[in-house]
């Protein structure tokens, strides 16, 4: 009889526990459900990115058989949360230029920042690069375009964000921003002999993948 009774006893406490874990389970998944209804309702969008300003302040080629680069540019950059819910955290964000899709400067770290809606975001780093080797074909090209008086570069921007709604934050999504900065030639300032100076054109809105 005593056997009969702790068998079932132990029954009764496998039973339990099945419960215990049956509850446990519906909770998760209505909880992960309730997560994607209002992520889907929400609808995260791309945060923007501006190019405001790109101030060349070195830019000198150094020609023959392994052309060299040296740059600096200094640039400010805007970023804008367009979404009314939803912050972003950037947690690691760089910046560099590129000239015909070849890096010609170092990647420069930006400092993280959580976004909340619709807030504003403004970095002005200085990217340079030191005797940066270049494909004798870009170095014809860059010579060429100096000649005619304009620059076409692209400031690019990488790095990782995270979505946060209510108290749920997301898991890493990457982050890649490509700004033109097309600068042409500034003859006030430009005197004969001396290395043509080049002045930013206008704002420019930079394409954004997430």
């Amino acid at each position: 009889m005593k056997k009969d009774c702790g068998i079932h006893g132990e029954q009764k406490r496998h039973k339990l526990y099945r419960h215990l874990f049956a509850t446990f389970l519906v909770l998760l998944i209505l909880a992960f459900l309730a997560v994607l209804v209002v992520w889907l309702v929400l609808r995260p969008t791309k945060p923007k990115f501006y190019l405001q300003d790109a101030d060349l302040l070195r830019f000198n080629l150094t020609p023959g058989a392994a052309p060299l680069l040296t740059s600096i540019v200094q640039v400010t950059l805007s970023s804008r949360n367009p979404n009314d819910r939803i912050g972003v955290y950037y947690d690691r964000i760089d910046a560099y230029v590129l000239y015909k899709s070849q890096q010609v400067t170092a990647a420069t770290a930006l400092p993280s920042v959580y976004q909340g809606h619709n807030d504003v975001t403004v970095w002005s780093p200085y990217l340079s690069g030191a005797d940066v080797p270049l494909a004798p074909y870009l170095a014809d090209a860059l010579s060429q375009d100096e000649n005619a008086g304009y620059l076409l570069l692209y400031v690019r921007v990488d790095g990782l964000l995270r979505w946060k709604v209510g108290t749920w934050i997301s898991g890493h999504y990457h982050l890649q921003a490509n700004c033109p900065a097309f600068l042409t030639v500034d003859t006030a300032k430009s005197h004969g002999g001396a290395p043509p100076l080049f002045r930013f054109q206008q704002i420019t809105v930079c394409s954004v993948d997430v």
